[in-house]
């Protein structure tokens, strides 16, 4: 069956001499809503970047090939033509284009990517998306990460965060009621004293290869090596497929088979953000 898919071409530019070894995050909204992904990075001088992802559209986020990061979905969000605005969760301020973490409550995917990647899905902050995220031909345990079940089916009604009346987000305990227990600070601050509580338990449940807690490291933070990753909102974990685009190529996890691409990668500027718009046949 032939179908169209919009996708929107989103690069972090960087030297030409390392544009062999970047990384691709391809980034998925497979909710029924619009979303508006915002991405920080966290131990480099890159820009931060936010744009708008309607249902069924992809972005593509290319990395330098060492970078941290995190990306998260914002939502009930409202911009004008300078790209000022107001959103309902993961805000970053007044600015489409984020260079500051989101607003609790959010749900987020982390990354450090070297030669060796680690990531994770983070509910720390509390949740406002299901998302996942899927190693692309990654080497060594490259399982996926995220939650993939919407929590706001079983958060108690004291962390039930609501806009204009209607529950939109769960918050973390610790956003709540800001104690030492919960946040993990003070006396908690280790993962001897830092335990699970009732309410991560709940989060835990729900989402269980996801962080619910600040020390949730066991089960939660996976290490895969040589990989592109998809982030994906809104789609189950255990989807059989999910593609990402490396080396020219529309390249997915658990095939061998790549598919050519119908853009021109030769196209790069240095330093400068590019958005192209395009469609893909299959």
């Amino acid at each position: 069956m032939h179908y169209s898919t919009k996708i929107i071409l989103i690069f972090t530019l960087l030297s030409r001499a390392n544009l062999s070894i970047s990384m691709n995050i391809t980034i998925i909204n497979n909710c029924h809503e619009t979303i508006w992904p915002g991405i920080t990075a966290t131990n480099t001088t890159l820009p931060g970047g936010g744009f708008v992802l309607k249902p069924g559209e992809t972005a593509i986020y290319t990395t330098p090939p060492v970078w941290g990061g995190r990306i998260w979905g914002r939502t009930g969000c409202s911009f004008d033509k300078n790209n000022n605005g107001t959103c309902q969760t993961g805000s970053c301020g007044t600015s489409l284009i984020c260079t500051t973490p989101g607003t609790p409550p959010a749900s987020i995917a982390e990354f450090t990517l070297s030669d060796t990647a680690f990531y994770d899905v983070s509910l720390v902050d509390g949740f406002n998306l299901p998302i996942t995220v899927t190693p692309i031909q990654g080497k060594g345990e490259c399982s996926i990460a995220g939650c993939d079940t919407d929590l706001m089916v079983s958060c108690p009604p004291e962390l039930t965060f609501r806009s204009d009346g209607k529950a939109v987000a769960c918050r973390s305990a610790c956003n709540v009621f800001d104690s030492d227990e919960y946040c993990c600070k003070g006396m908690y601050g280790n993962p001897v004293t830092c335990v699970p509580t009732n309410y991560s338990k709940i989060f835990k449940t729900a989402c269980p290869v996801a962080y619910s807690y600040a020390y949730d490291d066991p089960t939660s933070i996976i290490t895969c090596s040589t990989t592109d990753f998809v982030v994906s909102f809104c789609s189950p974990r255990n989807q059989t497929q999910q593609c990402s685009y490396h080396d020219n190529k529309l390249v997915c996890n658990g095939s061998t088979r790549s598919k050519s691409t119908a853009y021109i990668w030769s196209l790069f500027m240095l330093f400068v953000p590019i958005i192209i718009q395009t469609q893909i046949i299959y």
